[in-house]
């Protein structure tokens, strides 16, 4: 009894050690697939590298497009060396597969896929760079790293804020630092006695004599806008640099040569009075 299992169990061995031998071609022509398809990745992950920063210019989006690269190749090759090794499995019974699979992946990684598609889709049309002053949502600063995940953004108090870059790609996005020049304005009142063509002619010379102030741009403007309570109320705007330092510098510089120049002549800016009377207490009324 003992032999006769000794023989069935070198029998069911020797049918395997055929059955590998007759498809040892196949399993090698499989591996070699697999060889060729990692030099192919390789190489053209090489070449990526050194033509890419010439075409695309940010190393993200190199990084981007190497990684699509090597998904395609490898899939590519998985699908070659599955149908040499397995001959009754076909590209389409592969494809059917992975498809139900994506399907599955898809589901459990939204978020994941939205970030890279729309942190691609950033690096590809470049809405915004490096260095960048940015405003989307409640949440301003000047742009540090763009990732295909996310985005860095460094708030003028220190703070980094890290942005899914779906939220970038969906939502209205200011940045601020697009040009090199922006507009600024404040508000300038002057009492209702002083003579308003004259003081919109001291508040122009006034602003103009900045450094600055970019009237190279385009000049500087000052509207009457409004007739307030106690003033006659003038919209001051002229160009300065697009950084939020620059407008804030530059804000600063027009309110004090404003205020000097009207002090200098005579031209009075008024403020809220407000008069209290204090009555004794034999006053009062019983």
């Amino acid at each position: 009894m003992e032999t006769e299992r000794i023989e069935t169990l070198l029998e069911r061995l020797q049918a395997q050690v055929a059955a590998m031998t007759d498809i040892s071609p196949q399993i090698g022509a499989a591996l070699i697939a697999l060889v060729a398809t990692w030099a192919t990745m390789r190489i053209g992950r090489l070449l990526i590298g050194w033509i890419g920063p010439r075409v695309f210019r940010r190393a993200a989006l190199v990084e981007v497009v190497g990684l699509a690269w090597g998904v395609v190749v490898w899939v590519t090759g998985i699908l070659v060396a599955a149908a040499l090794a397995f001959p009754s499995v076909t590209p389409a019974n592969v494809l059917t597969t992975l498809g139900l699979g994506s399907i599955a992946i898809g589901f459990a990684f939204k978020d994941i896929f939205e970030n890279f598609f729309a942190g691609f889709l950033i690096l590809l049309r470049e809405p915004f760079r490096i260095g960048d002053h940015v405003e989307c949502g409640d949440h301003e600063g000047s742009v540090e790293r763009i990732t295909i995940r996310d985005t860095h953004v460094r708030k003028t108090d220190g703070q980094l804020v890290v942005m899914p870059n779906s939220d970038l790609f969906q939502n209205p996005v200011v940045v601020r630092t697009n040009r090199e020049v922006r507009r600024a304005k404040v508000i300038a009142g002057v009492a209702y006695g002083a003579d308003a063509d004259r003081a919109r002619e001291v508040i122009q010379e006034a602003v103009r004599a900045l450094d600055s102030v970019r009237d190279d741009v385009r000049d500087v403007q000052v509207f009457a806008c409004s007739l307030s309570a106690y003033s006659v109320d003038f919209e001051i705007a002229w160009w300065t640099g697009s950084r939020p330092v620059d407008i804030r510098v530059s804000t600063d510089e027009v309110v004090r040569a404003v205020k000097r120049a009207l002090d200098r002549e005579g031209i009075e800016i008024p403020f809220p009075q407000r008069v209290v009377t204090m009555r004794e207490e034999g006053d009062r009324g019983g």
